[in-house]
């Protein structure tokens, strides 16, 4: 494919970590060109050989599709701008994800829906791993819904963005490891019960507890899942694998657990499973993994503008 046939892409919010790893799939991908990269207080630096430019200026009619790594709350004016100029739009923060103008971009569900929409809502890290993990259960009926699904998940500090946080950093987060957002009050929440009732019909109860791991990139989520009735360790193993059967970016690891290593720079979700011992009621627990900023965030995107684009997925990513 010469340069003349490349897809132009416009990204908003470039100088960010997610913005960033956009920049560095796209200079990769050998289906799109980018048109135009954008900053706020960054504007005027290089990022993988793009002059950033203020949003504001983002020359819109350069592109035939936006991608917007803007921050949550800022993100759906400039996306609203794009689309008013004629755009299609992938939108990575949280503005549209509970909207009904926009395809909830989880590619391995929303995969019929996403090659004629206008405008996709990339779902948010956290989410992507533990729907991944949950819906084929769900959809199954082997989640009992008198029973709490708790979700344990664990990020690397590139997931709290770029924006300087004492908390953040180094000599705050080495060597320590701390839970935030505890009560069930992460702003994921809703998206996570929504996505999953949608694709699944289920609507129980979930406890989901963020962790923040001392480690640049990657998730891990540790989920207890009770269920209706006992499932062995290659029961669960085959309906997983059933349910990603040619999924290119979802890895179904048997006889193990996964780990961050195996997610790190890919846009995969890992996932494991191993049945609970000495509980009177069955549970089930899965361990999902992926990497915050590919899968979780930048890759997924890529993967959602391919299907988009009528491309192969996996164009420019490695799973």
């Amino acid at each position: 494919m010469n340069n003349n046939a490349k897809v132009p892409v416009g990204v908003l919010g470039a100088s960010g970590y997610v913005g960033q790893e956009l920049l560095r799939l796209l200079a990769r991908h050998p289906g799109t060109a980018v048109a135009f990269a954008t900053a706020d207080t960054a504007a005027g630096e290089w990022v993988e050989g793009h002059q950033l430019l203020q949003a504001d200026d983002a020359p819109l009619e350069r592109a035939a599709i936006v991608l917007s790594a803007l921050p949550h709350g800022v993100s759906a004016r400039y996306v609203n701008e794009a689309r008013a100029a004629g755009k299609r739009a992938v939108d990575l923060s949280a503005d549209f994800r509970l909207s009904a103008e926009a395809v909830y971009g989880l590619t391995e569900f929303s995969r019929p829906r996403l090659a004629q929409a206008e405008l996709v809502a990339n779902p948010g890290c956290y989410p992507t791993a533990a729907l991944i993990a949950l819906i084929p259960l769900a959809q199954r009926g082997l989640i009992d819904p008198s029973r709490e699904v708790v979700i344990d998940a664990a990020s690397g500090v590139t997931g709290a963005g770029r924006h300087p946080q004492r908390e953040l950093l180094f000599g705050e987060v080495a060597e320590d490891y701390r839970a935030y957002a505890v009560g069930n009050t992460h702003r994921h929440l809703p998206e996570l019960r929504a996505a999953l009732e949608r694709e699944s019909g289920f609507a129980g109860d979930l406890v989901f507890t963020p962790h923040l791991l001392p480690v640049k990139r990657g998730i891990l989520e540790t989920i207890h899942v009770p269920l209706t009735g006992a499932l062995d360790q290659g029961a669960a193993e085959g309906i997983y694998e059933a349910a990603y059967r040619g999924e290119p970016c979802v890895q179904v690891v048997r006889g193990a657990l996964p780990s961050l290593k195996d997610v790190v720079y890919r846009n995969r979700v890992a996932l494991g499973v191993a049945p609970v011992e000495h509980v009177r009621r069955p549970r089930l627990t899965v361990i999902a993994a992926i990497d915050n900023l590919v899968k979780g965030a930048a890759g997924q995107a890529v993967q959602n503008l391919n299907v988009m684009l009528g491309l192969p997925e996996t164009l420019g990513l490695v799973c």
